[in-house]
């Protein structure tokens, strides 16, 4: 059976967008790291973007990961130690209970108003069949708007899976950074981001919900694609499963991908007026396909290349 495309945009979702230990709880304990992750070689993609006096690497990252992939070597290490500074999606609050309430605070709905209460007599039906294997009362959850409660849940089965935001790349390129006394910037503010998954649309946001809840099986095995695709430096196949879980959601696919792409390339092109070297580091996602930072860098008349390693 083909993995649902509403799973794969919830989970999608969870692997470009935030990954703090705080989102990431769950009663469950997480399952210990697969032995075969440990000091397996990973060889991510990375490229470049320069001119007379300045330039830019970018880096495609994944915001959870296993420990003991070893990636942050070869080319990928050469280019941060060459880099002045580091620049990623998002700086995040030193205290993650502020962050934790700040999504808590977008993501629950008024009083009055539940979950249930915004789904038609047919998708109450379907949402209440679907999650009655998983154990979860559906009223434990009746007060979080669908996108919240569908990160939430995307981010526990990372963790089960031996995924861990401290090994993730950002966690360990900011620890590098912070070692090596190299300025850490962030395309976006929390609020921002909290802001673009609060507003894709709330029918998509039910329906994922509900196909996430019917075909959980399916979501270990997708993890593991978009893995293999970051492991094996494959953009054109992360692109592939990105554009498969973005296909009957244009306007989460714009508000999530494409318009953010096309800002950080704006941001991009303003700093390549400025001297110096650059290593940036964003979700896997925004550096593949149509609509990528090469693709809007190239509008501006920049030129991303790929360094082969």
């Amino acid at each position: 059976m083909k993995t649902s495309i509403t799973i794969r945009r919830l989970l999608t979702a969870a692997a470009i967008c935030l990954a703090q230990p705080a989102l990431a709880q769950s009663e469950a304990a997480p399952a210990a790291t697969p032995a075969a992750s440990e000091g397996t070689d990973a060889d991510p993609a990375l490229w470049v973007v320069r001119d007379a006096d300045t330039t830019i690497y970018l880096f495609g990252t994944i915001h959870l990961l296993r420990p003991g992939l070893s990636w942050f070597d070869e080319a990928v290490r050469e280019a941060f130690d060459a880099s002045d500074e580091l620049k990623v999606e998002v700086v995040m609050p030193a205290d993650p209970t502020s962050l934790a309430q700040a999504f808590t605070a977008a993501g629950t709905y008024p009083e009055g108003v539940t979950l249930q209460s915004r789904m038609t007599e047919e998708q109450r039906a379907a949402y209440r069949a679907a999650i009655a294997p998983t154990g979860i009362p559906p009223e434990a959850i009746d007060s979080l708007e669908p996108w919240f409660s569908g990160l939430q849940l995307a981010l526990a089965i990372y963790a089960q899976m031996g995924f861990q935001p401290g090994a993730g790349a950002e966690a360990v390129l900011k620890e590098a950074a912070g070692s090596a006394g190299k300025p850490v910037s962030g395309f976006e503010t929390v609020e921002e981001q909290i802001t673009f998954l609060d507003s894709t649309p709330e029918s998509e946001q039910i329906a994922g919900l509900i196909q996430f809840f019917e075909r959980g099986r399916e979501m270990p095995a997708y993890v593991e694609r978009l893995l293999a695709s970051w492991t094996s430096g494959s953009p054109d196949d992360t692109a592939a499963i990105m554009n498969e879980a973005m296909a009957t959601s244009p306007e989460t696919a714009r508000i999530l991908l494409t318009d953010r792409n096309r800002r950080w390339a704006d941001t991009l092109k303003a700093r390549m007026d400025q001297p110096g070297t650059v290593f940036v580091a964003v979700g896997a996602g925004h550096l593949a396909g149509e609509g990528s930072v090469q693709q809007f860098l190239a509008e501006h008349g920049h030129t991303a290349e790929r360094i082969a390693y």
